[in-house]
């Protein structure tokens, strides 16, 4: 019998109250000329009803990234009943951390605390969360550490706010994730064995692909265009506020390329569908981090391809009530669905991460499993 990862805990942290649709120019500090238009039309489309962000009502950085982070570890940390000292990995995830170096994982250890232990930054976009999950789970399988951590967290609100577009006039491309992004972070506990009085996930399998070699630069910061070229990156500006002022320094996303992600991210799951290692007649859940609900749409038409009938109670989602917190969306949405209890035991739930930075996507599946568990 191979090895097992079971996760135990879970927990999540979003900063500050609620902010509406009603509310949200006023906390990115206001809409830019003709912006209106773009706002109300993307808005529509995403389907978020309210997020949350580390800025406050004049634009000042509430708590750093790192701080989300370990919010939502201790939070997870409290709800397997252990402390950070009995870790011995730490696994991190997200878009951009606080600092420019050191690692984010470092500073998170470092804000922490607990002990000695191993840490892994998984840098990207959304799909880190699991790259981070991938290397825990292999780390406890190999019994290397009996417990891990993982964590996925974003504060990208620092750089929507409208004082980040005063220089040059915003495209839509970076329009898009102005009213799309928002902050949060999500966190669980990787063990080799199940939770000793209630049930757990046991981590069957973790898969990660990127299809770059195939696909152009889509979601992105620091570039004077799309494509990368020596001497035109943001680090080789006179200096960052020149770069700056060339918009080099907004997140963009290439709105063109995004029917393409959801064709491409159904294919990757046909193909675990077609090899074994998702078995659609036993398939109790879904949670797919999506950034609208218009991509929810194509993704429900394509997995009925396969799965007539499908019944898309099987789906879930939060991303209207907590909004595309990127990286750790995936982490709030599972400690959401297990919270609620939403799953049973025996179920099945498949974990769902495209990313549009350059096409990548990752998949992890689980089993709700009884306490003192070994079967597989």
């Amino acid at each position: 019998m191979s090895a097992s990862a079971y996760i135990t805990g879970l927990g999540r942290y979003l900063p500050g109250a609620p902010v509406s649709n009603d509310e949200i120019a006023d906390r990115l500090g206001g809409v830019g000329p003709g912006g209106d238009r773009i706002k109300d039309r993307i808005l529509a489309a995403n389907g978020i009803r309210q997020r949350h962000y580390a800025i406050d009502a004049d634009g000042a950085t509430t708590e750093l990234n790192e701080e989300l982070a370990v919010k939502a570890l201790r939070a997870a940390l409290d709800d397997r009943g252990v402390e950070a000292s009995d870790l011995g990995m730490l696994a991190c995830a997200t878009t951009q951390g606080d600092l420019l170096i050191p690692g984010f994982a470092s500073m998170v250890h470092g804000r922490l605390g607990g002990g000695p232990m191993q840490v892994v930054t998984a840098a990207g976009v959304c799909a880190s969360s699991l790259s981070a999950l991938d290397a825990a789970v292999a780390k406890v399988r190999l019994g290397d550490h009996p417990r891990a951590a993982v964590v996925a967290s974003e504060l990208s609100s620092r750089w929507l706010h409208r004082r980040r577009f005063t220089s040059v006039k915003p495209s839509l491309d970076a329009e898009f994730l102005r009213w799309m992004l928002s902050d949060g972070a999500g966190a669980v506990v990787v063990e080799f064995q199940p939770h000793p009085d209630r049930p757990s996930l046991r981590v069957d399998w973790v898969r990660q692909v990127s299809l770059a070699h195939d696909h152009p630069v889509v979601m992105r910061a620091g570039l004077d265009g799309g494509e990368p070229i020596a001497g035109r990156t943001w680090q080789d500006a006179a200096d960052v506020a020149t770069a700056e002022r060339a918009g080099m320094l907004h997140i963009k996303q290439n709105t063109r390329h995004l029917t393409a992600l959801a064709e491409a991210g159904l294919q990757q799951f046909e193909e675990l569908v077609d090899i074994g290692l998702i078995d659609l007649r036993h398939l109790d859940h879904v949670l797919c981090h999506y950034s609208t609900n218009a991509f929810r749409d194509i993704a429900f038409d394509g997995i009925r391809a396969r799965i007539p009938g499908l019944d898309t109670d099987r789906w879930f989602s939060n991303l209207e009530t907590c909004g595309n917190t990127g990286a750790a969306s995936i982490y709030i949405a599972l400690e959401e669905a297990w919270r609620i209890g939403r799953f049973a035991t025996g179920d099945t739930v498949l974990l769902a991460v495209p990313e549009s930075g350059r096409f990548s996507f990752a998949f992890a599946h689980l089993t709700v499993v009884d306490p003192r568990s070994t079967r597989r």
